[in-house]
């Protein structure tokens, strides 16, 4: 293979070694082969080129036709001219793809789903960083600045996966740069010519002199360490993307920090509800009466500005021994305290902490912090849910109808904050609104005429395939449409109850979960839910349920007598028992069809703050030490290798005069390969004399290191010129000696690079270029044999009949 061939080769492999950082974000990745196919289909077009015309910016130009060419059959196939061309339409196309790319970017939490958007965006930016790292290694034959576009690829990847991506991911990419950087100087040293080893036979190796070819490689060390240097530093300084609901990403003051940024944590809601399995992610005790309105409440969503509901950014301070007062709530409001016990789930990762609400005092461990206007706690930090365990004290707030109707109005500021709506909410929602709740007197009455018409009275449909918009135009088409799920149903009564000057706000989390004969109750991830929350003074912040066959209508918004409409959802069981178990027990949550197919198993209750892990599966144990092996060996296989060649050639000396010669000059060879690793690069144009007096003095030797260093030299000598060569005893204790004493002048860092890094081992990527070399060589005289023979054989009946 040509040297340009090599390096072309290797530009590609570094490309797609780099875009792995990537493979974490989106899922499937499956993106990653159309990516590769497109790289090589631009890597191979440059080839061509380069084999006819040694014009760059041509080269180049061809490049990036074929990729543009490539995408549009790929993502604009019905759009373009001839079906792969890139016309007006193509390029209104990508326009389009990559709007919605960056606005998935932004919704989906991570892994995202590989949407159209995103996947152009993955596949055209690896083709972009391709085209670069081509043009720059092979076409204008400098590898060490292709470094530059290949950390901009890795940084990109680690910025999105919040707190930089794995290191893992890290010594992938920098492999593949390394592994450029000597593919361009092994091309480089070929340019001098034939190589000579000096003594010892298949020798090669760099020159030494100043200005030789070590000069692009010491070049290119340079700029690696700097590349690599700024990639372990530039993650820290990206932003990263969300990660959802129950993904771990909520909003977080830093360190004492101030305020919760404006993160909406229901990006991945959606997600949740639709999972295949409903993995358990919490499971509580509570000493409760009755658990049905036990809604678990994360975080609420009070700023609604057209686009979506979302978080404000509100203060934090330190969580106080005793939650303050909730707002609005007065004395003469029945309200009993209760205490809850929570233990999540060690795949349950994320900074809000899961609460009955209104809290009133939680002990917990770790770093958290409080938000006082919607009472949450969020963690400070990398504080998260995984594994935590906590108790909160709640109050059961048991409102009466009258209480409700009778609220006084609220102050002009809270009032002014919780009604506003965007001026581009449609008309159509205002209207439906007053449609709806006409007849009622007072807010109270409006809010369970609006509860009621999603719930039961309006037609509404559960169904979670629909698409999650938030924005104003989304609940309006949800008006007309009819169909949707929690999203849709709380946002759009929340927003219809501003509209008649009720405050309202949404708020996240999960249903109360299931009962388990255990004592304790089930929480899964599909019962993430949302729901609106509206503000009655003397009352507070109150729970309404407007999502059907979804949780359960509270009973200040029940008819104090039976009517003829549909009854409300049913309530989950109290629990039989409520001493703690610790015997096994079937869970009774299991679905009809999980339990005939015996997935249901026993669920064994090992106490009140049991965490629900049951630990990864044995696939990912044995993926995970296996990979766990690879990283321990890797950074050896360096020292394994110099090793097993030292050996090899140190090893039982032959019989024969033909032996004796061979380990002779492996024994220089190792003399040779000794210095190199310590820094003393060959040089092949000495003699072996003036070799040894080179590695002296660079040595700093002294005594019978040097001794030794002469002595090998001269048996060589003898190998090499003499008639008859005689015996020389002792050559494996000399190249110790010299080892040694080269170890001794190196210092600490020299020893240990020496040791776990030695230089000698780019003889590996030499003899793996040269055996490769080989190999084409030989299938090409194969092939131009074959194609003679086959050409011959078509021409004899030509003959004949003339």
């Amino acid at each position: 293979m040509s040297g340009r061939g090599r390096l072309a080769l290797c530009a590609f492999a570094a490309t797609l070694m780099a875009a792995g950082a990537l493979l974490p974000l989106v899922d499937p990745a499956t993106w990653i082969i159309q990516a590769a196919v497109l790289v090589a289909l631009q890597s191979g077009a440059g080839a061509l080129v380069r084999r006819w015309s040694s014009a760059r910016a041509l080269t180049v130009a061809v490049q990036a036709l074929v990729g543009l060419v490539a995408l549009t059959v790929l993502f604009a196939r019905d759009q373009a001219l001839a079906w792969f061309l890139p016309g007006p339409d193509a390029i209104q196309r990508f326009g389009l793809l990559l709007t919605s790319g960056a606005e998935d970017v932004g919704q989906y939490a991570t892994p995202a789903p590989a949407t159209d958007g995103i996947r152009l965006m993955l596949v055209g930016g690896v083709l972009v960083i391709g085209l670069a790292v081509d043009a720059l290694a092979v076409t204008f034959r400098s590898a060490a600045p292709a470094g530059l576009p290949l950390l901009a690829l890795y940084s990109v990847a680690a910025g999105l996966s919040g707190g930089g991506a794995s290191w893992l991911w890290f010594l992938l990419a920098a492999s593949g740069y390394l592994l450029l950087l000597l593919a361009e100087g092994r091309d480089r040293l070929s340019q001098w010519g034939r190589v000579f080893g000096g003594a010892a036979p298949g020798g090669r190796g760099p020159a030494g002199r100043a200005g030789g070819p070590l000069a692009p490689v010491r070049t290119g060390r340079r700029i690696g360490v700097v590349a690599l240097g700024i990639a372990l530093a530039v993650p820290a300084a990206l932003p990263a993307l969300g990660g959802g609901l129950l993904d771990g990403t909520g909003a977080a003051g830093g360190k004492g920090g101030g305020v919760i940024n404006a993160v909406n944590p229901l990006v991945a809601l959606q997600d949740n509800l639709t999972q295949p399995e409903d993995r358990e992610v919490l499971r509580y005790r509570t000493n409760a009466e009755d658990t049905s309105g036990l809604y678990l409440r994360l975080t609420s969503l009070d700023d609604f500005d057209g686009a979506s509901w979302k978080l404000s950014e509100r203060p934090i301070v330190d969580v106080p021994e005793r939650l303050p007062q909730p707002a609005g709530l007065s004395g003469s409001v029945n309200a009993a305290e209760i205490t809850t016990s929570v233990s999540a789930a060690g795949t349950y990762e994320q900074r809000w902490l899961p609460m009955p609400f209104p809290a009133s005092r939680v002990e917990v461990d770790g770093r958290w912090r409080f938000e006082p206007v919607g009472r949450t706690l969020v963690g400070d930090g990398d504080q998260t849910t995984k594994g935590a365990q906590y108790t909160v004290r709640s109050l059961v707030v048991e409102p009466t109808r009258e209480q409700l109707a009778n609220a006084p109005q609220p102050s002009a500021d809270l009032e002014r904050e919780y009604t506003e709506v965007p001026g581009s909410l449609p008309p159509d929602v205002r209207s439906t609104a007053a449609r709806v709740t006409r007849g009622a007197a007072t807010d109270y009455e409006r809010a369970v005429k609006l509860q009621d018409w999603f719930a039961v009275e309006g037609g509404f449909r559960y169904d979670t395939t629909v698409s999650s918009g938030t924005g104003a135009a989304a609940i309006s088409q949800f008006l007309k449409n009819k169909e949707g799920f929690c999203i849709h149903f709380s946002f759009s009564m929340a927003a219809m109850a501003r509209t008649l000057g009720i405050p309202a706000r949404v708020a996240v989390g999960f249903t109360p979960g299931a009962p388990q004969s255990g004592g304790y109750m089930s929480v899964g991830i599909r019962d993430a839910h949302a729901w609106p929350e509206l503000y009655f003074e003397g009352v507070g912040w109150t729970r309404f349920e407007p999502t059907p066959t979804r949780g359960t209508t509270p009973e200040y918004t029940r008819p104090e007598a039976p009517t003829g409409r549909p009854s409300t959802p049913a309530q989950p069981e109290e629990s039989a028992a409520a001493v703690p178990s610790t015997q096994p027990s079937a869970q009774e949550s299991c679905p009809p069809q999980a339990r005939r197919l015996g997935e249901c198993g026993d669920v064994q209750d090992p106490g009140a703050v049991a965490a629900a892990d049951s630990g990864p599966p044995l696939g990912t144990i044995l993926l995970v030490a296996a990979g766990v092996v690879a990283v321990v060996l890797l950074p050896l296989l360096p020292m394994l290798w110099r090793s097993r060649v030292r050996a090899r050639r140190l090893g039982r000396a032959g019989r024969g005069p033909e032996d004796v010669a061979a380990r002779t000059l492996a024994a220089w060879e190792e003399v040779l390969d000794t210095a190199w690793d310590h820094g003393i690069a060959p040089d092949d144009s000495r003699t072996p004399r003036k070799t040894a007096e080179r590695i002296v003095l660079l040595g700093e030797l002294d005594g019978p290191p040097a001794e030794a260093v002469h002595r090998v030299a001269g048996a060589v000598e003898q190998v090499l010129y003499a008639p008859r060569p005689g015996h020389v005893a002792g050559l494996a204790e000399d190249a110790a000696r010299i080892r040694a004493g080269l170890a001794a002048g190196s210092g600490r860092v020299g020893r240990l690079r020496a040791l776990l890094l030695p230089r000698s081992t780019v003889r590996v990527v030499w003899a793996v270029s040269d055996r490769w070399a080989a190999l084409t060589g030989r299938w090409a005289g194969r092939r131009h044999r074959l194609v003679a023979r086959v050409a011959s054989l078509l021409r004899r009946p030509s003959r004949q009949g003339g």
